[in-house]
């Protein structure tokens, strides 16, 4: 079904990229997933990420404004990114062929367990040395699940989160992370979406939510303390969870 560009379209459209755009400048990036369910209200989800592709770019760059190369942990990239870069491209081959719904039930799983021991610890970070092999995992992992379903931010935070980073190192890490993979992954989500006239249309209409949505997201960010960001990112995590579980068992319900 085509996308028609009626108000509903434009201003329910318009909310979910400006929350998105949010969560960039407070966390770096990684939940998009979050404002992901408003832009399904008014169109199917091969046309969001197609709509989305482009304007993660446009968030990425803006949010390179605050998250300057002095809040990267260049040692954790180092190890994430080359990762990263094979995750996407094996996304993209299995994308046809993968079964979304049992990926994002798994994905859920592994997250709720995840977030269960941080609150087994009372809600307190044990911090644990850099590990390669985890780092690559995280990489791969966050890779395929981001080009799947733009879901790769719990791989990535079950990574860098035990790590103790500062909130700034972490959210600037995370945005650095996400730039990669977002202009890698755009060319192949619009070989898939093919984007119509209107969508087009409507993807420059949300590039206004850009530059406002960064910015809020990045005050909020100096406005948390250490311990409320990483509590804000562990409740996030749960979220995107429960989102995730209700993608994979309402594809099998439905």
């Amino acid at each position: 079904m085509e996308l028609e560009l009626t108000t509903t379209t434009i201003l329910v459209t318009f909310a979910g990229v400006f929350l998105i755009c949010f969560m960039k400048g407070a966390f770096g990036g990684g939940f998009a997933i979050i404002g992901i369910p408003l832009l399904s209200l008014v169109m199917d989800p091969v046309t969001a990420g197609g709509l989305l592709a482009p304007l993660f770019i446009a968030m990425d760059l803006f949010g390179l404004r605050y998250w300057k190369p002095s809040t990267w942990s260049k040692p954790d990239l180092k190890l994430l990114v080359p990762g990263l870069i094979v995750g996407i491209g094996v996304g993209y081959l299995l994308f046809r062929v993968l079964d979304h719904h049992a990926i994002a039930i798994l994905m859920a799983a592994v997250t709720l367990i995840f977030v269960g021991l941080w609150f087994k610890a009372g809600g307190e970070v044990t911090v644990r040395p850099r590990s390669s092999p985890k780092a690559v995992t995280a990489g791969v992992t966050s890779g395929i699940t981001t080009m799947v379903a733009h879901s790769g931010g719990p791989p990535l935070a079950m990574y860098l989160l035990p790590l103790g980073l500062s909130k700034q190192v972490y959210a600037g890490t995370t945005s650095m992370f996400f730039t990669v993979g977002n202009l890698l992954k755009a060319a192949p989500w619009l070989l898939v979406a093919r984007p119509t006239d209107k969508v087009l249309s409507l993807m420059f209409i949300c590039l206004l939510a850009v530059p406002c949505g960064v910015w809020l997201g990045w005050k909020l960010h100096t406005r948390l303390e250490q311990r409320q960001m990483y509590r804000a990112c562990y409740g996030l995590l749960i979220v995107t969870a429960l989102k995730l579980l209700w993608d994979g068992v309402s594809g099998y319900v439905g």
